[in-house]
């Protein structure tokens, strides 16, 4: 049986099936692997040690050697995912009815989801529309992998008076040390850095069902249909702000729009924010169902999205020549 392939042709698969799967499990015989031992701390409780090893490996792959290539439309890319996402997260909470949602949304649904960015798509997308100095970008954008962006936004908001408590110093390190340990490890040994790669994407199925365990199907409903939402938003808002800002720059402007979309780890997100901060934890389960169905949503309509926006520059006498923008000729 070619599991991993099927896997593979779904978007988001690896991460998406596990955590469906495992809801349709807990909804259905919740009892099932809740039998103690070694099955139940795998496949039950495992989501918190998983999540932690995952960004441990994760932290590994971010390489402050390569700060130096295309730090400039990396770092706009980075910026403009977090600010635009952070933004939308800020109008989610001012909006936010008496549930603490908003269009059905969790705000933190909308700020993990928002502000991370799919690395794989962007590398295939830019593969095709960009060059080299675009495909270097990505070693900035790693940062945006885990939570410590959305746990930036959510400190500022926290102080505005937007968020019920604040992240203690202790709370916080104690999130991002692991994603800092792993850094430090992979920056001093490439091997290492080599060698936890393969954690980072095999560990992505087993946190998934973990977190699937704690979700039912009523939820997978609501979260669902609003996840699509929040992918809308993604792909639009922030893929589109990309677009322009690097029209701006004078870049070409499909790599901006590149970054329109929401990475598979980004579901482990809510969990991991719930950890340094018990007032979340309410919105965990709804979160990141929507986080897991904006995945799907953005790795489909993202790349659909960007044929549209090349037939429209190609209208305007704009062809891709070699990863750059060129005005044709006639």
């Amino acid at each position: 049986m070619r599991i991993k392939a099927t896997l593979e042709r779904i978007p988001g698969g690896m991460m998406v099936v596990p955590l469906l799967l495992a809801a349709t499990i807990n909804t259905l015989a919740p009892d099932l692997l809740r039998i103690g031992n070694f099955t139940e701390a795998l496949f039950v409780d495992g989501a918190p040690t998983l999540i932690a090893l995952f960004l441990f490996c994760t932290g590994a792959q971010i390489n402050l050697r390569s700060f130096g290539v295309s730090v400039g439309k990396g770092a706009t890319l980075l910026a403009t995912k977090w600010i635009v996402g952070a933004a939308v997260g800020l109008i989610a909470y001012m909006l936010a009815d008496s549930n603490g949602l908003w269009l059905g949304l969790a705000p933190i649904a909308i700020i993990a989801a928002m502000t991370n960015s799919n690395g794989g798509l962007y590398m295939a997308l830019v593969g095709q529309y960009g060059n080299k100095e675009d495909r270097a970008a990505y070693s900035l954008l790693a940062l945006n992998d885990g939570p410590f962006f959305t746990m930036v936004a959510l400190a500022i908001f926290g102080t505005m008076g937007f968020v019920d408590g604040m992240f203690s110093i202790v709370s916080f390190v104690a999130v991002l040390l692991p994603i800092l340990i792993g850094m430090i490890l992979g920056n001093l040994d490439e091997e290492m850095r080599v060698f936890l790669d393969k954690g980072s994407s095999m560990l992505i199925p087993f946190f998934a069902f973990a977190l699937g365990m704690g979700i039912d199907f009523k939820a997978i409903i609501e979260g669902g249909l609003t996840g699509i939402i929040l992918g809308l938003l993604t792909v639009f808002v922030t893929g589109t702000a990309g677009y322009f800002i690097f029209k701006a720059f004078k870049w070409n402007p499909l790599v901006g729009a590149a970054e329109g979309s929401t990475a598979g780890n980004a579901v482990a997100t809510p969990a991991a924010i719930a950890a340094a901060n018990a007032s979340f934890a309410p919105f965990v389960e709804l979160a990141t169902v929507q986080v897991a169905a904006s995945v799907v949503t953005t790795a489909i309509l993202l790349p659909l999205y960007m044929g549209f926006l090349v037939k429209r520059l190609e209208k305007k006498g704009y062809r891709v020549e070699e990863g750059d923008l060129v005005k044709m000729q006639g």
